[in-house]
């Protein structure tokens, strides 16, 4: 079996978020899988197969941290088409079964690739105890994202707070199911991002995730409202960094975004 190591939203090598690449002939028990994603030690690790023509998708798609399978995960979504793509595989636009429904990844002739997922419902909620001092610092608002997302949006005053974040990662556990979205308004937009986030997913495995595409099914509207545009610009701050353009289509979510494969190898179990 060929492994492949993709950074995603990003287009260029060792930036953006890496996920691990596996196309199979079908899925083996879920124990290898976990093991696998274990070993590949990325936030996540994606394992496709193809499915019979003539159905609602045409490739089967799973997730896998290196503690547990998830429910939607954008980057490696995206590095999955990249591969698909950039092999022959699957050239063209390729529908993926996944527990979130059915997921469409359509690639551009510059070799971006636009992903449709489902918006995220945003509810208010009350910051809950002990987010601030876990997080280390104030936020203004905090946001529901719903089940298939299941994380915390924390709005902060600015860029520089969400850029100077130095969390315990421990105390943010107990914050939401999977993990905590930290976001601010873009400082100076002319710079090529609309709004800034950085995301924490200790009940995952993951202290912090380098881009995150489901994170920005919840953030898109959240700043499409606020910005007054449904085409935006973020930028996930993290030490790796990488930019998504999201575009709010009501229900469904577009997230746009490059992939470069950096390794490719031989899984030899």
């Amino acid at each position: 079996m060929r492994i492949r190591i993709v950074d995603a939203f990003t287009d260029r090598p060792f930036a953006g978020n890496p996920a691990g690449v596996l196309l199979l002939d079908a899925f083996p028990e879920d124990d290898w899988l976990q093991q696998v994603a274990l070993e590949v030690n990325h936030a996540e690790t994606a394992f496709a197969h193809p499915l019979p023509g003539g159905g609602a998708a045409d490739w089967a798609l799973r997730w896998f941290t290196p503690a547990t399978e998830v429910a939607m995960c954008g980057h490696a979504t995206l590095a999955t088409a990249h591969v698909l793509r950039t092999t022959g595989t699957h050239p063209g636009p390729v529908r993926f079964a996944t527990r979130s429904g059915v997921l469409i990844a359509t690639p551009a002739d510059d070799g971006a690739i636009t992903l449709d997922f489902p918006t995220a419902p945003l509810t208010a909620v009350e910051v809950p105890d002990g987010a601030a001092q876990a997080l280390g610092a104030q936020p203004r608002a905090a946001f529901d994202t719903g089940p298939n997302v299941g994380d915390l949006v924390l709005e902060l005053a600015d860029e520089k707070t969400v850029r100077g974040l130095a969390p315990d990662h421990k105390a943010l556990a107990s914050c939401s199911t999977r993990g905590v979205i930290a976001t601010a308004r873009a400082d100076a937009p002319g710079r090529g991002y609309d709004f800034v986030s950085r995301c924490f997913f200790p009940n995952v495995g993951i202290d912090e995730d380098p881009v995150t595409g489901s994170a920005h099914t919840a953030l898109a509207p959240y700043w499409s409202q606020r910005l007054g545009r449904p085409d935006l610009t973020g930028l996930q701050a993290s030490p790796r960094s990488g930019l998504v353009r999201t575009g709010l289509r009501g229900d469904r979510t577009l997230l746009t975004g490059h992939a470069v494969t950096v390794i490719e190898g031989e899984l030899r179990v």
